[in-house]
Protein backbone atom coordinates (compact mmCIF):
# COMPACT_ATOMS: atom_id res chain seq x y z
CA UNK A 1 0.00 0.00 0.00
CA UNK A 2 1.33 3.44 -0.95
CA UNK A 3 1.30 5.92 1.95
CA UNK A 4 1.22 9.71 1.80
CA UNK A 5 4.62 9.88 3.46
CA UNK A 6 6.29 8.04 0.60
CA UNK A 7 8.04 10.00 -2.13
CA UNK A 8 8.68 8.95 -5.70
CA UNK A 9 6.93 8.98 -9.09
CA UNK A 10 4.48 6.18 -8.30
CA UNK A 11 3.56 7.56 -4.87
CA UNK A 12 3.12 11.08 -6.27
CA UNK A 13 1.01 9.68 -9.10
CA UNK A 14 -1.15 7.63 -6.75
CA UNK A 15 -2.00 10.55 -4.46
CA UNK A 16 -2.43 13.18 -7.18
CA UNK A 17 -4.41 11.24 -9.81
CA UNK A 18 -8.18 11.77 -10.12
CA UNK A 19 -9.22 8.30 -9.01
CA UNK A 20 -12.87 8.76 -10.05
CA UNK A 21 -11.76 9.53 -13.61
CA UNK A 22 -9.40 6.55 -13.55
CA UNK A 23 -12.15 4.23 -12.24
CA UNK A 24 -14.67 5.33 -14.90
CA UNK A 25 -12.18 4.99 -17.76
CA UNK A 26 -11.14 1.52 -16.56
CA UNK A 27 -14.78 0.48 -16.13
CA UNK A 28 -15.67 1.58 -19.66
CA UNK A 29 -12.68 -0.30 -21.11
CA UNK A 30 -13.80 -3.41 -19.23
CA UNK A 31 -17.40 -3.02 -20.44
CA UNK A 32 -16.12 -2.66 -23.99
CA UNK A 33 -14.29 -5.98 -23.71
CA UNK A 34 -17.40 -7.62 -22.25
CA UNK A 35 -19.57 -6.32 -25.09
CA UNK A 36 -17.10 -7.63 -27.68
CA UNK A 37 -18.26 -11.15 -26.72
CA UNK A 38 -21.82 -10.15 -27.60
CA UNK A 39 -21.25 -7.98 -30.67
CA UNK A 40 -18.33 -9.41 -32.63
CA UNK A 41 -18.92 -13.21 -33.13
CA UNK A 42 -21.70 -12.74 -35.76
CA UNK A 43 -19.44 -10.41 -37.78
CA UNK A 44 -16.55 -12.88 -37.62
CA UNK A 45 -18.78 -15.76 -38.71
CA UNK A 46 -20.09 -13.78 -41.71
CA UNK A 47 -16.48 -13.17 -42.76
CA UNK A 48 -15.63 -16.86 -42.45
CA UNK A 49 -13.38 -16.32 -39.40
CA UNK A 50 -13.24 -17.97 -36.02
CA UNK A 51 -16.23 -16.85 -33.90
CA UNK A 52 -13.99 -15.19 -31.34
CA UNK A 53 -11.53 -13.67 -33.83
CA UNK A 54 -12.40 -10.07 -32.95
CA UNK A 55 -12.72 -10.90 -29.24
CA UNK A 56 -9.14 -12.18 -29.24
CA UNK A 57 -7.91 -9.12 -31.10
CA UNK A 58 -9.81 -6.88 -28.68
CA UNK A 59 -8.09 -8.68 -25.80
CA UNK A 60 -4.68 -8.16 -27.43
CA UNK A 61 -5.34 -4.42 -27.76
CA UNK A 62 -6.33 -4.17 -24.07
CA UNK A 63 -2.68 -4.31 -22.97
CA UNK A 64 -1.40 -1.36 -25.06
CA UNK A 65 -4.62 0.51 -24.26
CA UNK A 66 -4.11 0.30 -20.49
CA UNK A 67 -0.35 0.88 -20.76
CA UNK A 68 -0.95 3.98 -22.89
CA UNK A 69 -3.55 5.45 -20.53
CA UNK A 70 -1.52 4.83 -17.37
CA UNK A 71 1.82 5.77 -18.91
CA UNK A 72 0.60 9.08 -20.34
CA UNK A 73 -1.08 9.95 -17.02
CA UNK A 74 2.40 10.26 -15.43
CA UNK A 75 3.35 13.17 -17.73
CA UNK A 76 3.64 16.78 -16.61
CA UNK A 77 1.79 19.52 -18.55
CA UNK A 78 5.01 20.42 -20.37
CA UNK A 79 5.61 16.79 -21.31
CA UNK A 80 1.97 16.53 -22.45
CA UNK A 81 2.54 19.44 -24.87
CA UNK A 82 5.74 17.92 -26.21
CA UNK A 83 4.19 14.49 -26.67
CA UNK A 84 1.13 16.00 -28.36
CA UNK A 85 3.29 18.01 -30.77
CA UNK A 86 5.20 14.87 -31.77
CA UNK A 87 2.02 12.80 -32.16
CA UNK A 88 0.29 15.54 -34.16
CA UNK A 89 3.22 15.87 -36.56
CA UNK A 90 3.39 12.11 -37.14
CA UNK A 91 -0.40 11.84 -37.50
CA UNK A 92 -0.63 14.61 -40.10
CA UNK A 93 2.24 13.07 -42.08
CA UNK A 94 0.50 9.66 -41.89
CA UNK A 95 -2.82 11.18 -42.99
CA UNK A 96 -1.09 12.65 -46.04
CA UNK A 97 0.56 9.29 -46.77
CA UNK A 98 -2.81 7.53 -46.42
CA UNK A 99 -4.23 9.62 -49.27
CA UNK A 100 -1.61 8.20 -51.65
CA UNK A 101 -0.63 4.82 -50.23
CA UNK A 102 -3.42 4.01 -47.79
CA UNK A 103 -5.84 1.12 -47.80
CA UNK A 104 -9.16 2.03 -49.43
CA UNK A 105 -12.24 0.83 -47.56
CA UNK A 106 -15.76 1.74 -48.72
CA UNK A 107 -14.41 4.52 -50.92
CA UNK A 108 -12.30 6.21 -48.22
CA UNK A 109 -8.56 6.23 -47.66
CA UNK A 110 -8.25 6.57 -43.89
CA UNK A 111 -5.95 3.66 -43.00
CA UNK A 112 -2.28 2.87 -43.44
CA UNK A 113 -0.64 -0.50 -42.93
CA UNK A 114 2.35 -0.61 -40.56
CA UNK A 115 4.04 -3.99 -40.03
CA UNK A 116 0.85 -5.70 -41.11
CA UNK A 117 -1.33 -3.71 -38.69
CA UNK A 118 -3.90 -1.22 -40.03
CA UNK A 119 -3.86 2.15 -38.29
CA UNK A 120 -6.18 5.13 -38.68
CA UNK A 121 -3.97 8.22 -38.17
CA UNK A 122 -6.92 10.60 -37.73
CA UNK A 123 -7.82 8.85 -34.46
CA UNK A 124 -4.45 9.75 -32.94
CA UNK A 125 -4.59 13.22 -34.44
CA UNK A 126 -7.67 14.26 -32.44
CA UNK A 127 -6.32 14.33 -28.85
CA UNK A 128 -3.00 15.79 -30.02
CA UNK A 129 -4.87 18.44 -32.02
CA UNK A 130 -6.86 19.42 -28.90
CA UNK A 131 -3.68 19.80 -26.82
CA UNK A 132 -1.82 21.90 -29.39
CA UNK A 133 -4.81 24.17 -30.06
CA UNK A 134 -5.22 24.69 -26.30
CA UNK A 135 -1.56 25.67 -26.12
CA UNK A 136 -1.89 28.10 -29.06
CA UNK A 137 -5.03 29.72 -27.60
CA UNK A 138 -3.41 30.05 -24.16
CA UNK A 139 -0.21 31.55 -25.58
CA UNK A 140 -2.24 34.19 -27.41
CA UNK A 141 -4.07 34.96 -24.16
CA UNK A 142 -0.78 35.33 -22.24
CA UNK A 143 1.08 37.16 -25.00
CA UNK A 144 -1.30 38.96 -27.40
CA UNK A 145 1.61 39.75 -29.71
CA UNK A 146 1.89 36.02 -30.48
CA UNK A 147 -0.64 35.11 -33.23
CA UNK A 148 -1.69 31.92 -31.45
CA UNK A 149 -5.31 32.18 -32.60
CA UNK A 150 -4.20 32.58 -36.21
CA UNK A 151 -1.93 29.54 -35.96
CA UNK A 152 -4.81 27.55 -34.43
CA UNK A 153 -7.04 28.55 -37.36
CA UNK A 154 -4.37 27.51 -39.88
CA UNK A 155 -3.89 24.20 -38.08
CA UNK A 156 -7.63 23.54 -38.11
CA UNK A 157 -7.81 24.29 -41.86
CA UNK A 158 -4.99 21.81 -42.54
CA UNK A 159 -6.57 19.08 -40.43
CA UNK A 160 -10.07 19.67 -41.84
CA UNK A 161 -8.74 19.63 -45.42
CA UNK A 162 -7.03 16.29 -44.84
CA UNK A 163 -10.17 14.80 -43.29
CA UNK A 164 -12.36 16.01 -46.16
CA UNK A 165 -9.87 14.62 -48.69
CA UNK A 166 -10.16 11.09 -47.24
CA UNK A 167 -13.22 11.74 -47.14
CA UNK A 168 -14.33 11.53 -43.48
CA UNK A 169 -17.08 14.08 -42.94
CA UNK A 170 -18.03 12.67 -39.54
CA UNK A 171 -14.56 13.25 -38.10
CA UNK A 172 -14.45 16.66 -39.78
CA UNK A 173 -17.65 17.75 -38.03
CA UNK A 174 -16.43 16.32 -34.71
CA UNK A 175 -13.10 18.13 -34.97
CA UNK A 176 -14.83 21.38 -35.97
CA UNK A 177 -17.23 21.16 -33.00
CA UNK A 178 -14.41 20.61 -30.50
CA UNK A 179 -12.22 23.32 -32.01
CA UNK A 180 -15.14 25.78 -32.06
CA UNK A 181 -15.94 25.01 -28.42
CA UNK A 182 -12.34 25.61 -27.37
CA UNK A 183 -12.14 28.82 -29.40
CA UNK A 184 -15.32 30.02 -27.71
CA UNK A 185 -13.92 29.23 -24.23
CA UNK A 186 -10.71 31.03 -25.16
CA UNK A 187 -12.72 34.27 -25.41
CA UNK A 188 -13.39 34.71 -29.11
CA UNK A 189 -15.21 37.87 -30.18
CA UNK A 190 -18.72 37.93 -31.66
CA UNK A 191 -17.18 38.76 -35.04
CA UNK A 192 -15.35 35.44 -35.05
CA UNK A 193 -18.42 33.60 -33.78
CA UNK A 194 -20.51 34.96 -36.66
CA UNK A 195 -17.78 34.39 -39.26
CA UNK A 196 -16.95 30.83 -38.23
CA UNK A 197 -20.63 29.98 -37.86
CA UNK A 198 -21.23 31.12 -41.43
CA UNK A 199 -18.23 29.08 -42.63
CA UNK A 200 -19.54 25.99 -40.83
CA UNK A 201 -23.01 26.33 -42.36
CA UNK A 202 -21.51 26.89 -45.81
CA UNK A 203 -19.30 23.82 -45.40
CA UNK A 204 -22.23 21.66 -44.31
CA UNK A 205 -24.35 22.75 -47.29
CA UNK A 206 -21.42 22.22 -49.66
CA UNK A 207 -20.87 18.69 -48.31
CA UNK A 208 -24.49 17.87 -49.06
CA UNK A 209 -24.08 18.80 -52.73
CA UNK A 210 -20.50 17.62 -53.26
CA UNK A 211 -20.55 14.19 -51.59
CA UNK A 212 -23.35 11.86 -52.77
CA UNK A 213 -23.09 9.58 -49.73
CA UNK A 214 -23.64 12.57 -47.42
CA UNK A 215 -26.75 13.57 -49.36
CA UNK A 216 -28.03 9.97 -49.28
CA UNK A 217 -27.62 9.74 -45.51
CA UNK A 218 -29.26 13.09 -44.84
CA UNK A 219 -32.12 12.36 -47.23
CA UNK A 220 -32.58 8.94 -45.68
CA UNK A 221 -32.66 10.49 -42.22
CA UNK A 222 -35.15 13.21 -43.14
CA UNK A 223 -37.36 11.26 -45.54
CA UNK A 224 -36.87 7.71 -44.23
CA UNK A 225 -35.83 6.44 -47.64
CA UNK A 226 -32.75 5.06 -49.37
CA UNK A 227 -30.32 2.64 -47.77
CA UNK A 228 -31.15 2.82 -44.06
CA UNK A 229 -30.76 -0.89 -43.35
CA UNK A 230 -28.17 -0.51 -40.58
CA UNK A 231 -29.91 2.24 -38.63
CA UNK A 232 -33.30 0.55 -39.00
CA UNK A 233 -31.84 -2.75 -37.81
CA UNK A 234 -30.11 -1.01 -34.91
CA UNK A 235 -33.38 0.58 -33.83
CA UNK A 236 -35.10 -2.81 -34.01
CA UNK A 237 -32.40 -4.28 -31.77
CA UNK A 238 -32.98 -1.55 -29.18
CA UNK A 239 -36.74 -2.11 -29.28
CA UNK A 240 -36.32 -5.90 -28.92
CA UNK A 241 -34.10 -5.42 -25.87
CA UNK A 242 -36.74 -3.49 -23.89
CA UNK A 243 -35.71 -2.35 -20.40
CA UNK A 244 -33.78 -5.40 -19.17
CA UNK A 245 -32.58 -7.04 -22.40
CA UNK A 246 -32.95 -10.53 -23.79
CA UNK A 247 -29.93 -11.85 -21.90
CA UNK A 248 -26.22 -12.37 -22.74
CA UNK A 249 -25.87 -14.20 -26.04
CA UNK A 250 -29.61 -14.20 -26.68
CA UNK A 251 -29.70 -11.35 -29.18
CA UNK A 252 -30.83 -12.19 -32.69
CA UNK A 253 -30.97 -8.85 -34.53
CA UNK A 254 -27.21 -8.42 -34.06
CA UNK A 255 -26.66 -11.36 -36.43
CA UNK A 256 -27.73 -9.29 -39.43
CA UNK A 257 -26.19 -5.98 -38.30
CA UNK A 258 -23.02 -5.46 -40.41
CA UNK A 259 -21.12 -3.13 -38.05
CA UNK A 260 -22.45 -4.54 -34.78
CA UNK A 261 -18.98 -4.61 -33.17
CA UNK A 262 -18.00 -1.04 -34.09
CA UNK A 263 -20.48 1.72 -34.93
CA UNK A 264 -23.56 -0.10 -33.61
CA UNK A 265 -22.30 -1.85 -30.48
CA UNK A 266 -24.65 0.38 -28.45
CA UNK A 267 -27.64 -1.29 -30.13
CA UNK A 268 -26.25 -4.74 -29.38
CA UNK A 269 -25.83 -3.70 -25.74
CA UNK A 270 -29.48 -2.60 -25.70
CA UNK A 271 -30.73 -5.85 -27.21
CA UNK A 272 -28.87 -8.16 -24.84
CA UNK A 273 -28.56 -6.09 -21.65
CA UNK A 274 -31.46 -3.67 -21.95
CA UNK A 275 -32.15 0.02 -22.11
CA UNK A 276 -31.30 0.43 -18.42
CA UNK A 277 -27.76 -0.81 -19.11
CA UNK A 278 -27.44 1.67 -21.99
CA UNK A 279 -28.62 4.44 -19.68
CA UNK A 280 -25.78 3.54 -17.32
CA UNK A 281 -23.32 3.79 -20.24
CA UNK A 282 -24.73 7.19 -21.12
CA UNK A 283 -24.42 8.39 -17.51
CA UNK A 284 -20.76 7.30 -17.45
CA UNK A 285 -19.98 9.37 -20.56
CA UNK A 286 -21.95 12.31 -19.14
CA UNK A 287 -19.93 12.01 -15.92
CA UNK A 288 -16.67 12.32 -17.89
CA UNK A 289 -17.88 15.49 -19.61
CA UNK A 290 -19.36 17.13 -16.51
CA UNK A 291 -16.43 16.29 -14.25
CA UNK A 292 -13.96 17.33 -16.95
CA UNK A 293 -15.58 20.74 -17.41
CA UNK A 294 -15.88 21.14 -13.64
CA UNK A 295 -12.20 20.33 -13.17
CA UNK A 296 -11.28 22.70 -16.01
CA UNK A 297 -13.22 25.53 -14.38
CA UNK A 298 -11.16 25.18 -11.21
CA UNK A 299 -7.79 25.31 -13.01
CA UNK A 300 -5.86 28.58 -13.03
CA UNK A 301 -3.60 27.77 -15.98
CA UNK A 302 -5.23 28.71 -19.31
CA UNK A 303 -3.54 25.86 -21.17
CA UNK A 304 -4.70 23.17 -18.75
CA UNK A 305 -8.18 24.67 -18.57
CA UNK A 306 -8.66 24.69 -22.34
CA UNK A 307 -6.99 21.30 -22.87
CA UNK A 308 -9.07 19.52 -20.21
CA UNK A 309 -12.24 21.10 -21.59
CA UNK A 310 -11.36 20.09 -25.15
CA UNK A 311 -10.50 16.50 -24.20
CA UNK A 312 -13.74 16.13 -22.23
CA UNK A 313 -15.69 17.53 -25.18
CA UNK A 314 -13.90 15.12 -27.53
CA UNK A 315 -15.12 12.10 -25.56
CA UNK A 316 -18.55 13.67 -25.02
CA UNK A 317 -19.22 14.71 -28.62
CA UNK A 318 -18.00 11.40 -30.06
CA UNK A 319 -20.18 9.35 -27.71
CA UNK A 320 -23.12 11.69 -28.36
CA UNK A 321 -22.80 11.22 -32.13
CA UNK A 322 -22.49 7.44 -31.89
CA UNK A 323 -25.45 7.06 -29.53
CA UNK A 324 -27.49 9.58 -31.54
CA UNK A 325 -26.98 7.55 -34.71
CA UNK A 326 -27.97 4.33 -32.94
CA UNK A 327 -31.17 5.99 -31.71
CA UNK A 328 -31.87 7.51 -35.15
CA UNK A 329 -31.58 11.01 -33.72
CA UNK A 330 -28.73 11.86 -36.12
CA UNK A 331 -27.89 10.88 -39.72
CA UNK A 332 -25.71 7.77 -39.99
CA UNK A 333 -21.95 8.34 -39.92
CA UNK A 334 -19.01 6.11 -39.10
CA UNK A 335 -18.17 6.98 -35.49
CA UNK A 336 -17.05 4.53 -32.82
CA UNK A 337 -18.23 4.61 -29.21
CA UNK A 338 -15.18 5.61 -27.11
CA UNK A 339 -13.62 2.74 -25.11
CA UNK A 340 -16.51 0.44 -26.09
CA UNK A 341 -16.31 -0.22 -29.84
CA UNK A 342 -13.85 -2.66 -31.36
CA UNK A 343 -10.86 -1.17 -33.17
CA UNK A 344 -7.19 -0.98 -32.23
CA UNK A 345 -6.64 2.59 -33.43
CA UNK A 346 -9.78 3.81 -31.70
CA UNK A 347 -9.00 2.04 -28.41
CA UNK A 348 -5.42 3.27 -28.14
CA UNK A 349 -6.32 6.79 -29.31
CA UNK A 350 -9.07 7.07 -26.69
CA UNK A 351 -6.61 5.73 -24.10
CA UNK A 352 -4.27 8.54 -25.17
CA UNK A 353 -7.13 11.02 -24.67
CA UNK A 354 -7.89 9.58 -21.23
CA UNK A 355 -4.19 9.64 -20.31
CA UNK A 356 -3.87 13.31 -21.26
CA UNK A 357 -7.00 14.09 -19.26
CA UNK A 358 -5.69 12.24 -16.19
CA UNK A 359 -2.28 13.93 -16.48
CA UNK A 360 -3.70 17.45 -16.71
CA UNK A 361 -6.18 17.00 -13.84
CA UNK A 362 -3.61 15.69 -11.36
CA UNK A 363 -2.96 17.81 -8.27
CA UNK A 364 0.41 19.51 -8.29
CA UNK A 365 3.07 17.96 -6.01
CA UNK A 366 3.05 21.19 -3.98
CA UNK A 367 -0.69 20.80 -3.42
CA UNK A 368 -0.16 17.20 -2.30
CA UNK A 369 2.56 18.25 0.14
CA UNK A 370 0.41 21.04 1.55
CA UNK A 371 -2.38 18.55 2.15
CA UNK A 372 0.08 16.09 3.64
CA UNK A 373 1.59 18.83 5.81
CA UNK A 374 -1.81 19.80 7.21
CA UNK A 375 -2.58 16.13 7.83
CA UNK A 376 0.75 15.58 9.67
CA UNK A 377 0.40 18.76 11.70
CA UNK A 378 -1.71 16.82 14.24
CA UNK A 379 -0.82 13.42 15.65
CA UNK A 380 -3.25 10.53 15.37
CA UNK A 381 -4.94 11.50 18.64
CA UNK A 382 -5.90 14.88 17.19
CA UNK A 383 -4.17 16.73 20.12
CA UNK A 384 -1.35 19.13 19.20
CA UNK A 385 2.10 17.99 20.15
CA UNK A 386 3.83 19.84 22.99
CA UNK A 387 5.91 22.03 20.75
CA UNK A 388 2.98 22.79 18.42
CA UNK A 389 0.32 23.90 20.86
CA UNK A 390 0.81 27.61 20.34
CA UNK A 391 2.95 27.67 17.23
Amino acid sequence: MVTRAERGPVADWFWTIDRLFLAVFTLLIGLGFMLSFAASPPVAERLGLDSFHFVKRHAVFLVPTLVTMLGVSFLSPRQVRRAALLILGISIAAMIAALFFGVEVKGSRRWISVAGVSLQPSEFMKPAFVIICAWLFSEHSRHPEIPGNLFAIILFIIVAALLVAQPDLGQTMLTAAIWGGMFFMAGMSWFWIMLLGAVAITGFISAYFVFPHVADRINGFLQKGGDTFQVDTAREAIIRGDWLGRGPGEGTIKRILPDSHTDFVFSVAAEEFGILFCMVLTVLFAFIVIRGLSKAGALQDDFSRLAVSGLALLIGFQSFINIGVNLQLLPAKGMTLPMISYGGSSMIAVALTAGFLLALTRHSPEHRLRRGGRRRALPASGVPAAGQAHG
